[in-house]
Formats: C-alpha cells, structure tokens, sequence
C-alpha cells in the first residue's frame, strides 16, 4: 500500500453540526444560510495600509521556545481610497444582513479611521433606526505619542434587524466595583441589605450593593491580548475571547448560529463554541482557516475548504489492528519552494476516512504552547472507507493523502 494524494473539497468532525469553517471571500455566495444567524459580528480590515503577517512557531523546539518562527503573510490592508474601501465592505454588510433572522443583531468592529464612513454606509443598510449603540473598546496596550492624545479605542458599531431582536443584558453581568458608588449616601434596609442613594432631578435612585451591574456603551474591562496570553495563537489583530463571548452572550441564545465574515484567529467560532451555540466562520486566508481549525479541532464541525499542496510528499506507517489501526507519520516535505522540511513542518494532522471527496476526521493532534510536541501516531477505528492522513503544514497548506494499492 502507498499514500497518494488526493482531491479534498470537505472535512466532518464528529456525528454532529455545532459550526462550519469555510475558506471563502466576505463578498461570496452564503445564501444558504439566508435568514438563520442570530449575530453577526465582523472585523474586516481597518484600512490602516499595512499588510499584517502570523507569526508561525516551528517544531517542537519553536513551540517550547517561541525563538524558532516563521513570519508569514495573514491579510492585506490596503486600500487606493476611502471609495474603494467601502466598496469592498458594502456587499459583506448587505452579506450580514442577508444572513440575519429579524431578531438578529449586528456587529461591525473598525477604528477611528473608517467607523465615521461605515455607519453611514450601516444606516443606509440597516436603517437608521435600527442603530443602537456606537461601543467604544478602550484599551491601554500599544505605543504611545506626544503630538495628540494616544489612539487607545476601538469602535464597535452595534445594529439590530427589528424592533423584534432579542437582547439579554443581564446575562454579561460585571463585578461591581466599590469606587463606582463611593459618592452616594450608604444606608441599611429592614433585611439588612446595604444600598446607596441618589438624587436626582428631584427623585431619588436606589442601588442595592448586591445586585448586578451590566456594561455600558464603554467597555474598559476587557484587555488586549498581551504577548505572553496563552490565548495568542500568533496571528495579528487577534481579538480576545472575553470581547466575543460578551457580544455573543447578550444578543443570541443557546443552540443559535453566530457568523463571522472575516474570521481571522477564529475567536468568534471558538467563543460560539464554549458558549454553546453554533457558528460560521469564514475567512479568505488559508493561515486563517489552518490557526481557527487547530483551536476548534476536537469541535463537532464542518471545514469547507479544499486540499492540494503540489509537490509535498508524505510518508506514514500503517498497522491494522482489530477495533482500531495506528497508523504512524514518519515524514513529511513540504513543496520546493518552502524551507522547512520534515516533521517539523507539520503544524497540525488527523486521521479519518475518504469518500465522495470529503475527509471524515476520526483522531487529530496539532501544536499549541500546552503541548509543543505532536502526537506521532493516531488511532483509525475500523470503519467504512478508505484510509486517509490530512495534514496542515506551517505555511498553511493543506493536503490529503489516501490509501492505494501499488500496481
């Protein structure tokens, strides 16, 4: 027997549906799931000019280390003009409200740079009416300047669909804090519960000590993510969990579908995830798909995206068993024209079973900071199908090598 490889269009992980990961532009076809998100939340580009990169650790040495990396391309960032940035953003927010149910809500996460020129371009989609919040992320980490105040905000323009949407503060409470109420008049109920007082406009406000407090349209609570957050996964302008699941908490409820254009690091789907609802996430970029399917690869899911690295070769061993085989990866080289080679170019692969050109996942391993080594050998339970290796290697290929029988 030798290992081929082989046209891949798909991947099915698990017997369930929780989420889908698609390789796709913002401005494609997603019809198919017209009417059914509950949120939508996108981060495209800022328009800033930069082009952004991942910073993509090496072996097991580079993941125990950090100092062994590859600096790679994640997305472009420029724009020749103002016009055609909003000609690029237009259709993924008519796209966003394509896939929006009427009690949806809307998120779109930009700067100073372009927020001005996307709400209009919002209003005009969603309707005016429908705004509901401009959120500001403040936010104390990166440089700072001595010509004008320090940019240290992000803006997150919040829409709903209709009057109907559905929003549950109350379920992203925050820990109330002492200095917030300092200037009120304390006083002690007939149970014994503390409170303060206020007046104002000729009334008087009441806030008991114990009960909740909920966020407002400023949010200063939730950092950036710092280098050394086990969160990082390296790829630029990754957004920190704490900030989705907030978003995600309050507008939709268990079991519903959270979708995200631009899905980057795939912090959406992963906060989705452990928040108990499903998600879609899409991304034109393959370091994109390969660092969002690595921190969901033991999640029920859909990967939609296709598989062809000419040139890479691969070697495994392979040894049938009675409930299960193991099969074992020895090597594996990656095209020509990249300069990692061996197993240290593997970031991520998984065993499973081939047909109809999609790729059933049965056991997968990838690096992370936890644990930097991969697992050398993988357990195929004896199923139906022809035995098959999906690997993803550091530069982001993606490939699929089947069982044949040599002539």
């Amino acid at each position: 027997m030798r290992w081929v490889q082989s046209a891949c269009f798909q991947e099915v992980h698990g017997e369930g549906t929780q989420g889908e990961l698609m390789l796709g532009d913002a401005r494609g076809d997603f019809s198919p799931w017209a009417g059914q998100a509950a949120c939508v939340y996108l981060d495209p580009p800022f328009m800033t000019g930069e082009e952004f990169r991942m910073r993509m650790r090496v072996g097991e040495k580079g993941w125990e280390t950090g100092r062994e990396a590859l600096i790679l391309p994640a997305f472009n960032d420029r724009f020749f003009s103002k016009t055609d940035y909003l000609a690029f953003l237009r259709p993924a927010l008519e796209n966003a409200k394509m896939l929006l149910k009427s009690t949806g809500s809307f998120f779109l996460h930009l700067d100073s740079r372009m927020s001005a020129h996307a709400r209009i371009l919002c209003d005009e989609i969603f309707g005016e009416s429908n705004f509901m919040n401009e959120i500001i992320w403040a936010y104390q980490t990166g440089g700072r300047t001595m010509k004008r105040f320090s940019r240290k905000h992000d803006v997150i323009l919040f829409y709903r669909m209709s009057r109907s949407q559905y929003f549950d503060i109350t379920a992203v409470p925050l820990p109330r804090s002492e200095n917030r109420s300092n200037h009120m008049r304390r006083c002690v109920d007939e149970n014994g519960r503390s409170y303060r007082t206020i007046q104002s406009g000729g009334k008087t406000y009441v806030y008991y000590d114990d009960d909740p407090v909920y966020p407002g349209d400023v949010w200063t609570d939730v950092s950036h993510l710092q280098q050394k957050d086990p969160q990082r996964t390296g790829y630029d302008t990754q957004k920190p969990l704490a900030l989705l699941t907030r978003i995600i908490l309050s507008t939709t409820q268990k079991g519903d579908l959270v979708a995200d254009l631009f899905g980057g690091s795939g912090t959406t789907a992963v906060a989705a995830a452990q928040s108990g609802r499903r998600f879609l996430s899409n991304d034109a970029g393959l370091l994109s798909l390969a660092v969002s399917r690595k921190r969901l690869l033991h999640t029920e899911m859909k990967v939609t995206a296709p598989c062809g690295a000419p040139g890479a070769s691969m070697q495994a061993e392979f040894e049938p068993g009675i409930a299960f085989h193991d099969v074992r990866l020895l090597d594996y080289q990656t095209p020509e024209e990249c300069q990692v080679t061996g197993l240290d170019a593997v970031d991520q692969w998984s065993v499973g079973f081939y047909r109809d050109q999609t790729f059933f996942e049965q056991a997968s391993t990838g690096r992370r900071k936890q644990c930097p080594a991969l697992e050398d050998m993988l357990q195929l339970p004896q199923l139906r199908g022809v035995p098959a290796i999906l690997i993803s290697d550091v530069y982001g290929n993606r490939s699929l090598w089947i069982q044949e029988e040599e002539a």
